[in-house]
């Protein structure tokens, strides 16, 4: 079939190469003219799409990227997978109204759009499928077909690939549900349909604000059981050797990415919106989270005032800047506000992260090191925030003066662990 795939991010990318490696001819849509440069010259910006497989589909022909809207033309499914951000705890789905209506240009009787961004309950039906009408002058679920399949994408995760994850898929109508499923099940070695599309819509918000729940919880209560005295993380162990009831989560220096600090606040917005009530548990988690950052911080200044040293002035090395372990993602990653609050309280701080591409962290404001042996006994205090493989744990430990690791991976007289 004649693909189209709508936005090539960390979820267009893997689907549209995915897509055209079991034959669909694919064309990669995107605004973004440099993006799409990248592409054509065979360089991927996704760690979990290597280049040679982006080489091998442009070299067959069976993928192009294209940022020209002429070129979405005579598709026969067309999926969106386009950012849906937060303004001001505001959902912003203007991507999707812009792309939704750049598609319905092109949308001809018998042809699917499927919907994959992350949104509230209802986006689907009430949203987009308007929106195509009106563009293409056809009638949803007569015409033209749609439905809504949630991306579960997670990078760098070695146990769940793109492939091998069970997706979730839905259609605004019997028929929809059939053609999409039928798609998906050439691309994922198990697909899951469900009722409509507000179902699959809230799944995937169901996902995310069990994770940030969770999280938010282990947490606040790292923040409570340093004043107890109780060693958190051998708790958790602990709690962990029971096979049942209990799922795993740790304490860090916050949440980050695109989904845990966002998606969960689609649903609480949708349902104060239309139900005029909050969803507490979620406003609660994320309020947690965001703390998170300034309690790093916090426990940085008193380890200092400890050794008789003021924060103000004093050489920090924050080590693993992205938001995940083992990612090159920056976006909305906890570093972010914890150099912002060190360099306010008038700190120098530097940040080594070996797997951020060089000119990707000019939103972190600050001074790019690497962490050799020299840069980490430099430190008058080191914070360990991600704990990337490509760190080496044991020399930090012999060099570092002392170090808060927020992941509690080193040990030592010198290190105290979040």
């Amino acid at each position: 079939m004649q693909i189209v795939v709508a936005g090539q991010g960390y979820v267009g990318l893997p689907l549209a190469v995915r897509a055209a490696e079991v034959g669909h001819r694919v064309v990669g849509y995107d605004v973004d003219a440099h993006r799409v440069q990248q592409l054509a010259a065979g360089e991927s910006y996704v760690e979990d799409v290597a280049s040679s497989r982006l080489r091998a589909v442009l070299d067959s022909g069976v993928y192009s990227a294209s940022a020209d809207a002429a070129g979405l033309a005579g598709f026969d499914i067309a999926v969106i997978t386009v950012p849906t951000p937060l303004r001001d705890g505001v959902p912003d789905l203007t991507y999707i109204e812009s792309c939704a209506r750049t598609l319905g240009k092109h949308l001809r009787p018998g042809a699917t759009v499927v919907l994959e961004s992350t949104t509230y309950p209802g986006t689907t039906e009430e949203l987009l499928v308007p929106i195509l009408e009106k563009a293409s002058g056809l009638k949803g679920g007569v015409d033209f077909l749609a439905g809504f399949s949630p991306e579960r994408i997670a990078p760098g995760n070695k146990q769940w690939s793109f492939d091998g994850t069970p997706k979730v898929v839905s259609g605004i109508d019997a028929r929809s549900l059939d053609v999409i499923k039928g798609f998906y099940d050439g691309i994922f070695q198990t697909t899951v349909p469900v009722s409509g599309t507000r179902v699959a819509e809230l799944a995937k918000l169901i996902e995310n604000a069990f994770r940030l729940v969770n999280i938010s919880m282990i947490n606040e209560l790292a923040t409570l059981t340093d004043r107890l005295g109780v060693n958190i993380w051998e708790a958790i162990d602990a709690a962990a050797t029971k096979p049942f009831g209990f799922t795993r989560f740790t304490p860090g220096p916050g949440v980050g990415g695109h989904c845990l600090p966002v998606d969960p606040l689609f649903l609480s917005w949708k349902i104060r919106e239309d139900l005029g009530v909050p969803f507490r548990f979620v406003e609660l988690a994320d309020d947690v989270n965001r703390r998170m950052p300034d309690y790093v911080v916090r426990r940085l200044v008193e380890a200092l005032d400890k050794r008789g040293m003021p924060v103000n002035g004093s050489r920090i090395l924050l080590l693993g800047l992205t938001y995940k372990y083992n990612a090159t993602d920056l976006r909305n990653s906890p570093s972010a506000r914890v150099a912002e609050l060190l360099i306010r309280l008038g700190a120098e701080v530097r940040g080594a992260d070996p797997n951020i591409p060089d000119g990707d962290d000019t939103k972190l404001n600050v001074t790019r090191v690497d962490a050799t042996p020299d840069e980490v006994a430099a430190a008058d205090a080191v914070v360990l925030l991600m704990d990337h493989t490509r760190f080496d744990l044991a020399m930090i430990e012999e060099n570092a003066p002392y170090v808060l690791d927020c992941r509690n991976r080193l040990s030592g007289a010198n290190v105290e662990v979040l």
